[in-house]
């Protein structure tokens, strides 16, 4: 039989069935619904690595109360990435109220709940820099909701879990967003997965992509390992997507694009502490972040999270670092070892120098046993009981290392002629995937694009512009936001 007779053929190959490629496949199907789409997933289900119910916090980051977003630099409060991300979060707001009215988000509910988003800081020194925070964010209108609470009785009242056998001599001082969300993002994703399917897109479960490469006649040919059989396939795609979490550098790095050269990635787990016991989550109904500690990077700053997963309410604390040399949770101990290239050699050996600090605390996470993880949470909720509490494993996280240093962000990676796209990082992620996956579309379909905007504009009114700059818009997409999704 000729190659030509078993090779399949698609207009756009989705790697991996997380939030990314849930995202991007969904808007593409909306643009395009004539195109063929195939996803490629290695595991059995969608949303089991990053994107799942329990590898990551469900916190809609929209910068209302990571105070590592917010830098105090020589006595000025930095809110640069804190408005940035915010803005980036509208985006992704407005694209599920337009999924919700349009049946490609069927059940709000399931990956949707309403949880205050809440800063909180003990100590004179940083209940000035709250203050501060606060001050430096009032003027603009995407963080004019927000209030400042620093009286011990009204903490007390809406944080119960946390003012139990608090010592309130100490200052203490809270930043109150009543509008932030707790989201599922593996209902999310899958919902939006189980949509794009029943439109038309083909799902390949239990397939891993082993190769990639170009094409003379442009585009690109993929080999595709059946896990189950061991039967292998080619596929070839005019687009492909990788969304592969921390499997997308080892692919990208393949595709012997130019644009992935010199990148790199350190992988750092993470766990929480998880409890169900109806008395403490009756007390606490928000998600409360603190300061990172010294040298620790900002995306480990601690907070007490109320979840909501398949309806039942849970709280989580953390995060913990965790340490190992894979890339992704199901993924192989040489993960890391196989992503050292030599152009990237250099570059990692430069980021390992340059982190001492980190690593020390990683060390030090690793060692943490149960009882201490407890002790950490007791800054929080000074009540805490071992027994109340369980520690889980969260996903795997790969940072990228660039220019021999460590970046904590996300980074999309384009071809120079917009035939494949990748994403590399974690932190803000899923929460700012829509932007992320717009502009993935807008540097890979240039030709297309400006014919897209109209529906664009229907999917996120607000597209180009900076709502942050316009606040009767603002007000507009919020209500309408808040209407559709039942905030």
């Amino acid at each position: 039989m000729s190659d030509s007779a078993t090779t399949a053929k698609a207009d756009v190959v989705l790697v991996g069935a997380g939030i990314m490629s849930a995202t991007v496949g969904a808007l593409l199907r909306r643009l395009e619904p004539g195109w063929s789409i195939t996803l490629v997933e290695r595991l059995d289900a969608a949303a089991a690595e990053s994107s799942g119910s329990w590898n990551n916090a469900g916190t809609g980051h929209a910068g209302l109360c990571e105070l590592f977003y917010t830098p105090d630099r020589d006595g000025s409060i930095d809110v640069s990435k804190a408005v940035r991300v915010n803005e980036q979060f509208q985006v992704t707001r407005q694209f599920l109220a337009y999924a919700v009215e349009n049946g490609i988000l069927t059940d709000v509910r399931g990956f949707l709940n309403p949880v205050p988003h809440v800063s909180f800081v003990q100590g004179a020194d940083e209940v000035d820099y709250l203050r501060r925070r606060r001050q430096a964010l009032s003027d603009n209108p995407l963080f004019a909701r927000t209030e400042l609470i620093e009286d011990a009785h009204e903490f007390a009242r809406r944080l119960p879990l946390m003012a139990a056998g608090r010592d309130f001599s100490r200052p203490v001082g809270l930043n109150w967003a009543a509008d932030g969300a707790d989201i599922d993002f593996g209902a999310l994703t899958r919902q939006l997965i189980g949509y794009a399917v029943q439109a038309g897109t083909t799902a390949l479960f239990g397939h891993e992509v082993r190769n990639l490469s170009r094409r003379r006649q442009g585009g690109w040919s993929l080999t595709i390992r059946n896990r189950r059989t061991g039967q292998s396939r080619k596929l070839h795609a005019k687009f492909v997507f990788v969304g592969a979490g921390g499997e997308a550098l080892r692919l990208l790095q393949r595709s012997g694009i130019k644009e992935a050269k010199g990148f790199g990635g350190f992988p750092i787990g993470g766990r929480f502490l998880r409890s169900a016991n109806p008395a403490l989550v009756e007390g606490h109904r928000a998600k409360v972040y603190g300061m990172p500690a010294s040298g620790a990077p900002g995306v480990t700053a601690p907070h007490l999270d109320v979840r909501i997963v398949n309806g039942k309410p849970w709280l989580l604390f953390g995060p913990f670092a965790d340490w190992s040399t894979k890339f992704l949770k199901h993924g192989r101990v040489s993960d890391l070892a196989r992503s050292v290239k030599p152009d990237n050699l250099l570059s990692m050996v430069g980021a390992g120098l340059g982190n001492r600090k980190l690593v020390n605390y990683l060390l030090g996470q690793v060692q943490l046993t149960h009882p201490a993880r407890v002790d950490a949470l007791r800054q929080f909720a000074p009540s805490a009981v071992d027994s109340d509490w369980q520690t889980v494993a969260a996903g795997q996280r790969v940072q990228v290392i660039r220019r021999g240093k460590l970046e904590f962000d996300t980074t999309v990676l384009t071809a120079s002629d917009g035939s494949i796209a990748g994403l590399l990082g974690a932190s803000p992620g899923a929460s700012t995937a829509v932007s992320a996956m717009l502009d993935v579309l807008q540097r890979c379909f240039p030709d297309r694009y400006q014919s897209w905007l109209p529906t664009l504009k229907q999917m996120v009114p607000s597209l180009g512009t900076a709502l942050s700059r316009e606040p009767a818009l603002f007000d507009e997409v919020w209500a309408w936001g808040t209407k559709v999704l039942e905030l």
